[in-house]
């Protein structure tokens, strides 16, 4: 097995929660969300407003989200401080940059980390929206896109129980 991808995912999460210290938390394969037509507990928690994920057999949460209209895949990062796009994300749903764009953003496990910092209008995942949300493209080194708490502290709650990760709705 090859470390250097995993050494590489860890040092992104840690830059990407320290290039916004100030933010406050509040589809594929690996995706399951919940739908009107799933178990009886997954329909009660879409008709709650919340929207349920699975976890992947890598031990990680999947999620499908609509960035500015356009279906991206990410990795749940409840560590993240905002969202992170990879260059081809970033691409697919409209945003461009050049290389005289790219900046210091963070510090991850192989060195600097370079990229560029965005507002995205309009992300939702399973009926959960939120507007203006802080991010940063970084165009190498970032296999999958992480959703962060730039996103997540619009959701409401994020419980983690067994298995299923949890997003919006109050707590009980």
């Amino acid at each position: 097995m090859r470390m250097g991808p995993i050494f590489l995912l860890a040092g992104t999460v840690a830059f990407v929660g320290w290039i916004a210290p100030g933010l406050k938390a509040g589809g594929s394969d690996h995706a399951k969300v919940a739908t009107r037509h799933d178990d009886s507990s997954a329909k009660k928690a879409w008709l709650a407003g919340e929207t349920v994920l699975s976890r992947a057999p890598d031990g990680h949460f999947y999620a499908d989200a609509d960035v500015e209209q356009r279906r991206t895949h990410f990795l749940v990062d409840t560590g993240a401080t905002i969202v992170a796009l990879t260059g081809n994300d970033a691409r697919a749903i409209g945003l461009d940059w050049n290389d005289s764009d790219l900046m210091p953003i963070g510090r991850g496990a192989n060195g600097t980390v370079y990229g560029v910092p965005v507002s995205i209008g309009r992300m939702e995942l399973g009926g959960l929206e939120a507007h203006d949300v802080q991010a940063a493209i970084v165009p190498s080194g970032l296999d999958v896109s992480l959703l962060g708490q730039s996103f997540l502290s619009h959701v409401g709650n994020v419980r983690i129980e067994g298995e299923h990760m949890t997003l919006g709705a109050s707590g009980g």
